[in-house]
């Protein structure tokens, strides 16, 4: 069947993706994304010697020939607003970064969907989605590793609470309980494959009826630091750090992080409640090499082609009718060769279709790559534009044969003879899961009047006021926007799709420029003259029914929460050579007294030093982070009854340096707070 023959309102086993939300390297947002996606950017970064010994570099591995500095990093991975997720510090601090941004992330896709995130009662009373599912999966990490071999960390908080606040078996489970979620809540692996398969398992369960909304995607952030990788002969890792799917050179992918998060409901369900639908999901399908492959971590091709086949057989149509195939494209000559020839198989027939794979921008995120892959699709569906994949200068000479060109500048993405626009996202996993997804450009929404006929109430909130002053400052430009929505939709999300918090504010406005300049005084500290009794209301923090508005209001995208989190650092594996800078040739001298003495060995036992030698450095030079910054304040007023501020820890001094002010707050009688409110101090980068 063919797409002149399936009218978009037909498409009653279709499912809508209302709302994502994601960050990946250079790309805190999904705007940014899209920025440097269409704009041709590499986003992996070229790391320096300074930066990768300041994380924790061996010297020893930076001196080997093939050791490549490159890596697909996740900015402020370590960042994490704990007190919105009812985490105490100590929690936080223990609780996997995967986990956090991983939470984030799921909050600003409901947001995105017009949704509340928090559903569970009392919050958001009836306003969320019922019955959400949540479908993720996610990559090992060094943090998890560290924490499960940290016999410190077992003895404060438990051996089963670390296990249940780092193992990626959680991931899902933690989103499910932190936003009220009741629908089914599955931790998916299915290695690179992982949140491409989430998304088909969550279109699976929404057909089914076993929820009516799902959250479905993937996280991968295995190191916090940054760090490169040695290069191996006939590995999957290149050896220059660039990603070239699908050209003569390529030579491997790069480590990359990244998170993506997708909000799923019945197209039908999504129509009929005003969603803001940003792209269908037409069919998809899961299929496994088994043992038609030359060995386990080898990709193969005759079930690569079925994936893609069975997909497209889901949705109703031939492949052949598809304008676009992202691809998993690893830019590895053994796997690209193979996607290349079941990929042109599955398409046979197909003329001109474009191709591409995002790797080539952000590197490989592992997990997340099929999530990334797919808000990339969704995004140039949105946008009508083709993204171009980057660092390619020889197509390989088997594109001459197949349907498939691979796109290397962005150009239009026209429509045919006015159908809609139809796309392919493949993801493959080690192990041999093959996923493929057919994803369809979303239907035109019924226009709505720009102007409410009356004045109308946009209130606001946040835990800040430096946020609350954020998120007037965005919901303003996006209100000056040339597409922007109509007020009375902008006024039914903010009052259904948001999360009253304790800092509040609104505005009264009767369109949307007037609404915009009302916004803009806000968040430059002018208080609205306008006043309104409900709004009065709201700000006393008292719960509000708002009134019914004019006309019929739907839920549309606006600016998701600004998270301004502090900084919980993650744990890491501390070799000593690689943590440690060369000790000195003759041993310092010895601590002055028996005061000092004592904390020096506190401060040796807890960064497992070999004596007052390594004392010449600084904290971070002899492998602390954050978690043993807890401990060893801990430990020093637990056993010698001194309170120090963390912050101590993250000063520029020698650790003798430190050792002597620690021993002066004792001294002194000094004492800042108890550790909770000490904890509450820790702001600085770990």
């Amino acid at each position: 069947m063919t797409t002149e023959e399936v009218p978009m309102q037909d498409l009653e086993s279709a499912v809508a993706v209302v709302g994502m939300s994601g960050r990946f390297p250079g790309a805190p947002d999904l705007e940014s994304y899209w920025a440097n996606l269409r704009d041709g950017v590499c986003s992996i970064s070229a790391l320096s010697e300074k930066e990768l010994l300041a994380d924790g570099a061996d010297p020893a591995e930076l001196r080997n020939p093939a050791y490549v500095p490159a890596q697909g990093r996740l900015e402020d991975a370590d960042r994490f607003e704990a007190d919105l997720f009812g985490f105490s510090r100590t929690e936080a601090a223990a609780l996997d970064p995967q986990h956090r941004v991983l939470l984030e992330t799921a909050w600003s896709a409901l947001e995105d969907a017009g949704r509340a995130p928090l559903t569970a009662p009392p919050a958001a009373a009836a306003a969320g989605p019922s019955r959400t599912g949540v479908y993720v999966g996610g990559s090992p990490t060094e943090h998890a590793l560290a924490a499960g071999t940290d016999p410190a960390l077992a003895a404060s908080i438990g051996a089963l609470q670390v296990r249940i606040l780092t193992d990626r078996e959680f991931l899902a489970p933690w989103i499910s309980y932190r936003l009220g979620l009741d629908g089914p809540s599955m931790t998916v692996q299915t290695a690179c494959s992982t949140s491409l398969t989430a998304v088909h398992l969550a279109v699976q369960a929404l057909l089914l009826g076993e929820c009516d909304t799902a959250l479905a995607g993937g996280v991968a952030i295995g190191s916090v630091r940054r760090q490169g990788y040695v290069h191996y002969q006939g590995g999957i890792f290149s050896p220059d750090g660039r990603c070239r799917p699908f050209d003569e050179k390529a030579a491997g992918t790069v480590p990359g992080s990244g998170v993506g998060v997708l909000v799923l409901r019945r197209l039908v369900d999504a129509l009929a409640d005003g969603d803001p639908v940003r792209a269908v999901i037409r069919g998809t399908a899961v299929t496994n090499d088994g043992a038609g492959k030359v060995g386990f971590t080898a990709p193969g091709v005759d079930q690569q082609t079925a994936a893609i086949a069975e997909a497209w057989a889901a949705a109703g149509l031939e492949p052949s009718a598809a304008q676009y195939l992202e691809a998993h494209g690893t830019g590895t000559e053994l796997g690209d060769r193979i996607e290349l020839e079941a990929a042109s198989a599955a398409f046979a027939g197909g003329d001109g279709i474009g191709l591409g794979s995002v790797k080539s921008n952000i590197g490989h995120a592992d997990a997340a790559a099929g999530a990334a892959a797919l808000i990339k699709t969704i995004l140039m569906l949105e946008h009508a534009t083709l993204a171009p994949t980057v660092d390619v200068t020889s197509p390989l000479a088997a594109l001459d044969r197949s349907p498939l060109r691979l796109v290397t500048e962005a150009e239009e993405w026209p429509s045919r003879d006015g159908l809609p626009r139809l796309a392919g996202v493949t993801s493959v996993g080690i192990g041999g899961t093959n996923v493929h997804v057919v994803v369809q450009e979303a239907p035109g929404r019924r226009a709505r009047a720009g102007s409410a006929t009356r004045p109308v109430v946009l209130p606001l909130s946040a835990r800040t006021e430096p946020q609350l002053a954020l998120l007037a400052d965005r919901l303003a430009t996006r209100l000056r926007a040339a597409d922007a929505p109509a007020l009375r939709d902008v006024a039914h999300t903010l009052r259904t799709g948001r999360v009253g918090m304790p800092v509040r504010a609104y505005v009264v406005a009767g369109e949307a420029r007037e609404a915009a300049d009302r916004l803009t005084a806000l968040a430059e500290g002018r208080r609205d003259t306008r006043t309104d009794p409900l709004g009065e209301a709201w700000l006393r923090g008292e719960e509000v029914t708002w009134p019914a508005l004019d006309g019929e209001a739907g839920r549309v995208r606006l600016p998701t929460y600004p998270f301004a989190g502090e900084r919980y650092g993650a744990m890491t594996l501390r070799k000593a050579a690689a943590q440690r800078t060369e000790a000195p040739e003759a041993p310092s001298p010895a601590p002055r007294n028996e005061l000092e003495d004592q904390v020096a060995a506190l401060v040796v036992e807890a960064l497992d030093l070999t004596g007052a030698a390594d004392l010449a450095q600084s904290y971070f030079e002899a492998g602390g982070d954050s978690l043993t910054a807890v401990h060893l304040a801990g430990r020093l007023r637990d056993e010698l009854g001194i309170e120090v501020p963390i912050q101590l820890f993250l000063e520029p001094v020698t650790l003798r340096d430190m050792t002597t002010q620690i021993c002066e707050l004792k001294r002194n009688g000094a004492a800042d707070s108890a550790l909770d409110a000490l904890l509450s101090e820790f702001e600085a980068e770990s």
